[in-house]
């Protein structure tokens, strides 16, 4: 299934995310996350050494799932990680403009002070319901 013009409509509004990883013992782990969809991936952004960062790292199969209500799409791929330290940090700004706006630059620089990952989830499978079709 393709993201179609609707979808992507409710994608770019300020929805948040939950990211599902895989932990070593095989169960997943959950996080919500600030994310944005770009030219057909998901842009996150993570403190390096959190529980999702060592789970991608050996496995990069996860999925997000953004919902209103009973309407959702749920995303999953592949991701990559980049720990470009400049990349990582305009990712994570990026990100923050879009979720607090004008309060955006006070945690940027709390942000500056942490080491970040940037993560890229590829959309292999869409799964969607609330949508026309």
């Amino acid at each position: 299934m393709r993201l179609s013009e609707q979808m992507q409509d409710f994608l770019a509004e300020r929805r948040f995310a939950v990211l599902a990883t895989i932990g070593e013992d095989c169960l997943p782990q959950q996080t919500v996350m600030w994310y944005e969809l770009m030219d057909g991936y998901i842009l996150m952004n993570t403190a390096r050494n959190r529980v999702k960062d060592h789970h991608l790292q050996r496995d990069p199969r996860a999925s997000v799932c953004i919902e209103d209500g009973y309407r959702y799409i749920t995303l999953a791929g592949r991701v990559t990680l980049d720990d470009n330290p400049e990349q990582a940090q305009a990712a994570i700004a990026r990100l923050a403009r879009r979720y607090e706006g004008t309060r955006a630059e006070r945690m940027i620089e709390k942000f500056r002070k942490q080491e970040h990952v940037t993560i890229r989830l590829q959309v292999e499978t869409v799964i969607a319901d609330g949508f026309e079709s």
